[in-house]
């Protein structure tokens, strides 16, 4: 495994590994956000996760949320905060 960051794959984590992780729900109160291994915040729905995104730089986050290869959502369905 070559995880130099050449080439397109790089921005997006190379080697497969999404460089964006929104964990399992946390008991009712939202999810966990990191950005390449650095603890974002916590998000308690899609626009929470989309200004921790615009924040680390990312000004078209919408369209990364359902992108596997930007956002690996962990335990738990994607898009679900377990806050209702």
């Amino acid at each position: 495994m070559n995880g130099d960051g050449d080439g397109d794959g790089a921005e997006a984590g190379g080697e497969g590994a999404a460089p964006i992780v929104v964990h399992r729900p946390a008991g009712g109160r939202g999810r966990r956000v990191s950005i390449r291994d650095r603890v974002a915040g916590l998000a308690h729905s899609d626009a929470d996760v989309v200004e921790f995104l615009r924040r680390a730089g990312l000004p078209d986050a919408e369209a990364l949320l359902d992108d596997p290869r930007w956002v690996r959502w962990q335990g738990g369905r994607p898009h679900d905060y377990g806050t209702g």
